[in-house]
């Protein structure tokens, strides 16, 4: 579904990313993990067509699209979850919502979409009139994660989705991604949180100095300190 191919990334004339290449298959949960400065945000930025890359190839369900522009990567599927949020504080949880459906024009289809936004998140059904700069942090990543499901994406790109959040949030996260996997979405996910990277992927990559260094499963991940010490520092 996602084929990544000798991807190279500069800034200036700094090498961030060299030659980076793999997939991720329809419905899948992929988990990409480094330590800092190994280039995780800049390959999803650049798989959004926020950063066009030097060289490479990026597909999309059998389409090229290195070098569109976001929205046009937005339209065909492909949805990021930036890390940090970025939620419209001044905005409410509702009108936030409604930002995501913006590449959307079937008033009823997102109507719907907003109903099963809530019923996965029921927090944010209850605060839908609050401004988004009074909730929580872990309200705040819910709304960032729902947000994105208005564009109605065959694929997530999470970008550190438990930075930040207390471990009772973190396990509610899970509960809610692995909802959405069992309707079939797939995911690139990149953390650094190895417990929940391996709870969700079934493949993971680890990246270092711009290239990816490893490739195991997410149980294997998890439980071997060895990748853990060598790879990420932890």
């Amino acid at each position: 579904m996602l084929s990544i191919r000798t991807l190279k990334v500069s800034y200036g004339s700094t090498e961030i990313l060299r030659d980076v290449s793999f997939d991720v298959a329809a419905g899948t949960v992929v988990a990409l993990l480094g330590g800092n400065g190994a280039g995780k945000t800049t390959l999803l930025r650049t798989l959004s067509g926020i950063v066009k890359p030097r060289g490479g190839a990026i597909t999309f369900e059998g389409h090229a699209i290195a070098g569109l522009a976001p929205r046009d990567i937005v339209v065909r599927g492909l949805v990021q979850v930036p890390q940090g949020r970025f939620v419209w504080p001044g905005m409410t949880v509702l009108d936030n919502l409604h930002l995501g459906a913006v590449t959307r024009h079937d008033r009823n289809e997102i109507r719907a979409s907003i109903a099963d936004a809530f019923a996965l998140f029921p927090t944010l059904d209850r605060r839908q009139a609050d401004r988004a700069g009074q909730l929580s942090g872990g309200e705040q990543q819910m709304l960032a994660v729902a947000r994105a499901l208005m564009a109605k994406p065959r694929m997530l790109l999470l970008d550190e989705p438990s930075a930040g959040l207390s471990p009772r949030i973190i396990g509610e996260m899970v509960v809610a991604l692995r909802a959405l996997h069992r309707r079939g979405l797939g995911m690139l996910l990149v953390e650094q949180n190895v417990g929940l990277a391996g709870a969700l992927a079934g493949t993971a990559y680890v990246l270092a100095n711009g290239a990816i260094a490893f490739e195991t499963d997410g149980v294997r991940l998890a439980s071997d300190p060895q990748i853990i010490r060598s790879y990420l520092g932890q």
